[in-house]
């Protein structure tokens, strides 16, 4: 060991700054080291992937957000002089915890209120490459970009570069309060976990060339949460500039339709202050003093509401109104859903009594109308449409809004897809919560094909029995979505993608073959899109 004055280096997954301190070696001896690059905070590097992927691991692209930085705007990071070693991920923002059971299972479950990190995946040989910048999901309250899901060594060794990242989630990400209002130059509050996306966006826009990347060929993509994102930076004046190509897979927040309500910031404040009187705290400095992981409350119908807003800085008008007047970023935009994604709006259907009873409660007066859309005349055809009415209503409608909004009212073109391949189970492996006979599409089943991660999922439990067709499969998406971030449109040898037009919607559909296909019955979608429903569907993921 040799001393190095002001090195910042990782103990286990923390980022701790030293002064005087030796420098310890923490790049895993089976792993040569990346080269060194310069970015505008320091000299650091990286570790190495299969494919001659070069990994740049747990990177702080803002300063830590804790004490009197907790509900603030993120800040710049304090440079610092020797090497930062980035061959391991930074902390997960702090969030409920996941077991083994799940796919969001990263092996390394360390979380803190430090955790503004991102992640870079390159080869030495890319030079002005394009990149994709991957919005991770999981509901604005669990999900960071370490988990295997979202790696980004595919992505690089199909030509781009990747990058991923953390951003806060919760009541850390998403608190909104008059007084966190009243002391913000911006007179605003509750989207921070938007404002991290952009901070990390504007990182990248100044240093991702050293890297390889092109900052001016940038692709934001994002799943579930991570796609209703996708839709706010789109819609944001904040985030202009920043991205060239947007893709969207399964989740919006537009108009009625979509898996949750984007609040008004007042009434996102009244439900601040219904918070602030669950923790026990008189104040805003009472907050900042509870320790973080005792602002993680549970997600119960009699919970404070916590998540996106119209915050009037980030979001200054709805998503719906700021492309209803052309203000939104008009780039090309790539969007689509899972053919069998459903996120239980519905609740346990045993039958036709249930299915109309629930039509009765969520739909009101409007409910003859839904049965008319979905008719069930047994108790398999009432689970059924239970099913894809909830497919349609919580996703669908939204992502056909989001669509038809950019075709209206932008010039730059859409594309969409609908996947519809099943992932293939390891026989005889029991899976919690999953019945492989009829999970079909799931949601978020498309992701590791996008992503080109499927072995993620067997990563500490055989689940998945990937056949040489379904990683045939999945270099093909991959090379369809690096196509869309090199030139904006996804077209290659095997995949040809129609245009959206809503006057006739086509899509893709990636299923046991690509074929071009037709979007579900739009006067399905508009029954949703047009009138708000009783209640929301409470928000799950699969796997």
């Amino acid at each position: 060991m040799k001393a190095i004055p002001s090195t910042l280096f990782k103990s286990g997954a923390l980022a701790i700054s030293l002064a005087g301190a030796p420098l310890l070696a923490t790049t895993p001896a089976q792993r040569p080291q990346a080269p060194i690059v310069t970015i505008d905070s320091g000299r650091i590097d990286g570790t190495t992937a299969d494919g001659g992927v070069s990994a740049y691991l747990g990177i702080p692209y803002a300063a830590p957000p804790v004490r009197d930085l907790r509900w603030r705007d993120p800040r710049p990071v304090e440079p610092w002089s020797g090497i930062f070693h980035a061959d391991r991920f930074g902390p997960q923002c702090v969030q409920p915890q996941r077991g083994i059971t799940t796919n969001q299972y990263s092996g390394a479950e360390v979380t803190s209120e430090d955790c503004l990190y991102l992640n870079v995946w390159t080869r030495p040989s890319l030079k002005q490459a394009p990149v994709i910048v991957f919005l991770h999901g999981g509901g604005f309250f669990i999900g960071a970009g370490s988990m295997p899901l979202y790696a980004g060594d595919g992505i690089a060794r199909q030509g781009a570069v990747m990058v991923n990242l953390n951003y806060r989630l919760g009541a850390l990400g998403f608190l909104a309060h008059p007084d966190l209002s009243k002391e913000s130059p911006h007179h605003s509050s509750g989207d921070y976990g938007f404002l991290d996306q952009i901070a990390a966006l504007r990182w990248v826009h100044r240093n991702i060339a050293r890297f390889g990347g092109d900052p001016d060929k940038v692709t934001i993509v994002g799943q579930s949460a991570g796609s209703m994102s996708v839709l706010a930076l789109q819609a944001s004046p904040l985030a202009r500039g920043l991205f060239q190509r947007a893709v969207g897979m399964s989740g919006a927040i537009i108009g009625s339709a979509g898996p949750m309500t984007m609040r008004s910031l007042a009434d996102a404040e009244r439900e601040g202050k219904k918070f602030e009187t669950l923790m026990k705290a008189s104040d805003i400095a009472g907050l900042r003093a509870i320790p973080a992981d005792r602002l993680v409350v549970p997600r119960r119908p009699d919970s404070p509401a916590i998540g996106p807003i119209e915050d009037g800085y980030v979001l200054p008008d709805s998503i719906e109104s700021i492309f209803a007047h052309g203000k939104q970023n008009d780039v090309p935009l790539m969007l689509g859903f899972a053919r069998d994604e459903t996120l239980g709006g519905f609740g346990a259907i045993s039958g036709l009594d249930d299915y109309r009873a629930g039509a009765a409660a969520r739909f009101g007066d409007r409910a003859p109308a839904f049965l008319a859309l979905y008719p069930a005349s047994s108790d398999q055809e009432a689970q059924m449409q239970a099913r894809l009415a909830d497919r349609d209503q919580v996703m669908v409608a939204a992502m056909a809004a989001w669509a038809e909004a950019q075709v209206a009212h932008g010039h730059a073109p859409v594309y969409s897809y609908m996947f519809a391949r099943p992932h293939s189970y390891t026989p005889g492996v029991a899976i919690p919560d999953i019945d492989p006979a009829t999970a079909g599409a799931y949601h978020t089943s498309e992701v590791p094909f996008w992503l080109g991660t499927l072995d993620s999922f067997n990563r500490f439990r055989t689940t998945r029995d990937w056949t040489r067709a379904d990683r045939d499969f999945s270099a093909a998406m991959t090379e369809s979505l690096v196509a869309f971030a090199r030139t904006g449109n996804p077209d290659t040898a095997r995949f040809q993608w129609p245009a959206f037009d809503p006057r006739h919607p086509r899509l893709l559909e990636l299923g046991a073959q690509a074929r071009r296909g037709d979007w579900p019955d739009q006067r399905k979608l508009a029954f949703f899109q047009n009138a708000p429903v009783k209640g929301e569907p409470s928000p799950k993921t699969r796997d």
